[in-house]
């Protein structure tokens, strides 16, 4: 718009630079003082308006104003460059003759022709716009330059500028000094590399060339490895490229770690194994005690791989493996301490196989499975590759330990890294990928441990074939204790049989009153505590040695630190004995309902879970549609408001077990009729009465006997669950099986007493009172 106005007047523009760099200018943003130039051509294209100008003088502008749209107008003063009142003089003279020898050395270092720069320079005699032509050619700051423009002292102006030109120069010469400096150092290597040339051609002379026996040595070994096609060309490609590399340079070592890598795996070496069934099972009996269907299940396990390697090899159609078919995938899932771990080495053991364990806990990455690709600084294969070079052996027992505390990050799922690992479909062309060829893992047994079922992925879990080790009973970890822990803690704590000897109330009370678990380590701890607390009496010559008994063990270990639930000491209404599960074992619960005056609300306590919350309002809604058959009075929840509570208020709880107990609890607060004390119970209860079944049974059932009780109901579903009890237990304990909410009252609720002095007030008196 500017333009257009200044071509149809006198051709004249104001330039002036501004202050800030922004889209749409205003005074503000202008300095002061600029340039009056004259239009001198136009020419239209494309992308705008292309102008030649002409400098006329400098101005500055004494108020800025926008007077039509698009075009900043301004009021000018125009300035008079101050001249030098002698030309003649020499100093003066000696300076313009400076400046300009000093402009033409700085335009021939950039570059500028000789005749370019006479015809620039000479076309210009006065001093002061010569140096004005040199400002526009210096690489200075927009500051810098608007403050020689506002200059106007020519003879002030040529020294500014001949400062300008000596600083530039003299960071040019820097410049050169250092290209020459890098030059020189580069020289210097390139003369370094020819030396170590000449001195590898002297040592090759002297028989001393050691790289290159190191690559004969690795040549060698792979020649010696039994590899497939498509590995054998990726190896010899690599081995080409280390020939080819110097061995100063870091690729150099990072494709001779992986040569190294290929060559330690166990790529056709495997332990010849020997199934001896009666050995396998004298092995499993020596280092375990129970864990009978354990047993059971690793020697059908081992039968059927004696039965495929026999029978291959009678029909001469085994092959290198010695075995046909791929086994199944164990996993070992149970609580902490029951011998998942010792299990999968007395297998290896009973093979004759080599033993390789690595444990999964707080794995959040999937290199660690599968390793890092070589382009990575530091990159190492996965834990899978590590385990079977540390094997040495094509088909060891591999443990992976812990496989449900892996984690998920953002560097991805190591689970979904498993997946290829434990399918014996894929896994007999695992990739790692740091090695980046297939691995044979097909011949390795794999053997899983969790502890949380739950916590494994689905695709995971259906990979394997699932072994449940549950808790031990009282009995057999006083057989775990005398023929195990109680000899190893005697060796460790440097005592004798003869000085360390307990009998079993000892061993029992330590059980009972020191520990609470499924497994033995605790109780192993304990034993060892025990044990050290008689070395330093026997060591302080107080003691020579002792057979202790239960008195004895409350006077070393102190008082009892565990205080499971016993039996309650009397029949009371309302309160009814459940049974849980974790995976420190099973214990029992009392689950407590009380009715008072109120709105005919439900509280429910305890912390309890979104599904036992539901499990309460289910067993409220089944007393509330059949009071009649229940025995309920009519009116017994007429403003009444309904409590239940599970005692231990800061333990979480949840799951639908609990259904038979609350309903039991809630049917017994409102008829008054108390629950017998000795009978514990456990089952899902729907709205219509149904008793469902549950888990965990063997468990519950070992926990319910530890606090006393003799009778317990179960739902009529989990009747083959029985099997799993041990027959010692069994015996001592009577089992009631219920479809129905009604089996289980015939046998929770006691005997009424004095049913006809109940009568409705008393009823009231009654559960309030309770």
């Amino acid at each position: 718009a500017a333009v257009q106005e200044a071509l149809t007047g006198d051709h004249r523009l104001f330039a002036v630079t501004q202050r800030e760099n922004v889209d749409a200018p205003s005074g503000e943003t202008l300095y002061s003082v600029g340039t009056v130039v004259q239009i001198v051509q136009t020419h239209r294209m494309r992308s705008g308006l292309q102008v030649v100008i002409q400098g006329e003088n400098r101005a500055q502008a004494l108020a800025y104003s926008a007077e039509h749209e698009g075009a900043l107008h301004a009021t000018l003063l125009d300035m008079e460059r101050l001249t030098p009142r002698n030309p003649k003089d020499p100093i003066f003279q000696a300076l313009d003759r400076e400046l300009r020898e000093r402009a033409v050395e700085l335009g021939t270092r950039r570059g500028v022709p000789n005749e370019a720069l006479s015809q620039l320079i000479g076309g210009i005699d006065e001093p002061g716009p010569f140096s004005d032509l040199v400002a526009y050619y210096l690489e200075l700051a927009t500051e810098e330059k608007q403050r020689l423009l506002e200059m106007l002292d020519d003879e002030g102006r040529m020294r500014e500028c001949l400062l300008a030109v000596e600083r530039e120069l003299a960071r040019m010469d820097a410049q050169e000094e250092i290209k020459a400096q890098v030059q020189s150092e580069l020289g210097e290597r390139q003369r370094e590399m020819h030396l170590r040339e000449q001195l590898r051609a002297i040592q090759k002379e002297l028989g001393e060339d050691e790289e290159k026996d190191d690559i004969e040595d690795i040549r060698a070994r792979i020649r010696a490895l039994d590899l497939g096609e498509e590995p054998r060309i990726e190896v010899d490609r690599e081995l080409r490229r280390l020939e080819r590399t110097s061995p100063q340079s870091a690729e150099y070592q990072v494709i001779r770690t992986f040569l190294e890598w290929v060559t330690e795996l166990p790529w056709q070496e495997r332990t010849e194994e020997k199934i001896d069934l009666q050995l396998a099972e004298t092995i499993l009996e020596e280092d375990h005690h129970g864990l009978a269907d354990v047993k059971d299940r690793v020697l059908e396990f081992l039968a059927v791989k004696k039965l495929q390697s026999d029978r291959s090899a009678a029909r001469d159609e085994t092959d290198a493996k010695g075995s046909t078919g791929h086994g199944p995938i164990l996993l070992f899932v149970g609580p902490p301490g029951v011998g998942k771990t010792s299990i999968a080495q007395s297998i290896a053991r009973a093979l004759g196989r080599k033993y390789v364990r690595i444990s999964l806990g707080g794995a959040r990455d999937e290199a660690d499975i599968r390793g890092h690709r070589r382009t990575y600084v530091g990159a190492m294969p996965g834990r899978i590759i590590q385990g079977m070079r540390q094997a040495g052996s094509k088909n060891p027992v591999f443990l992976l330990d812990e496989v449900d505390k892996l984690g998920v990050s953002f560097q991805g799922d190591p689970s979904a890294g498993l997946l290829e690992v434990l399918d014996p479909a894929q896994n007999s062309t695992f990739v790692d990928h740091y090695l980046g060829i297939p691995f044979d893992l097909s011949e390795v047994l794999f053997i899983a441990t969790a502890n949380y079922l739950d916590r494994i992925p689905g695709p995971l879990l259906d990979r394997m074939e699932r072994v449940d080790f549950a808790g031990y009973t009282e009995a057999e970890k006083l057989q775990i204790a005398k023929r195990y822990l109680l000899p190893r803690q005697r060796k460790e704590n440097g005592l004798t049989d003869e000085e360390l000897q307990m009998d079993d109330q000892a061993v029992l009370a330590i059980v009972q009153n020191y520990t609470r678990e499924a497994g033995v380590r605790q109780l192993e701890r304990e034993l060892g505590k025990f044990a050290r607390k008689i070395a330093r009496r026997i060591a302080g010559d107080k003691l020579a040695s002792i057979k202790a008994g239960g008195a004895d063990v409350r006077e070393l270990l102190g008082r009892p630190r565990v205080h499971p639930e016993r039996m309650a000491e009397e029949d009371i209404a309302g309160v009814a004995t459940g049974m849980f599960y974790t995976p420190m074992g099973g214990d029992i619960m009392f689950v407590e309902a009380s009715i008072m005056p109120g709105e005919g609300r439900l509280v429910l306590t305890g912390q309890l879970g979104d599904v036992m919350k539901e499990s309460a309002r289910a067993a409220l809604s089944y007393a509330k549609s059949h009071w009649r058959s229940l025995g309920i009075p009519e009116d017994a929840l007429n403003q009444r408001e309904v409590h239940i509570h599970v005692p231990a208020g800061a333990i979480p709880k949840d799951g639908p077990s609990a259904g038979i107990t609350m309903a039991t609890a809630l049917v017994s607060a409102l008829t008054a009729r108390k629950v017998r004390r000795e009978v514990a119970m456990t089952g899902e209860l729907t709205l219509t009465g149904r008793v469902l079944p549950i888990g965990g049974v063997k468990e519950k059932v070992l926990g319910a006997i530890r606090a006393g009780i003799r009778e317990i109901i179960l739902p009529f579903a989990n009747d083959a669950d029985l099997e799993d009890i041990p027959e010692d237990v069994r015996a001592v304990i009577s089992f009631h099986l219920a479809e129905t909410l009604d089996d289980v009252l015939k046998v929770a609720l006691a005997e009424e007493e004095h049913q006809e002095q109940a009568p409705e007030t008393g009823f009231h008196e009654q559960a309030m009172s309770h």
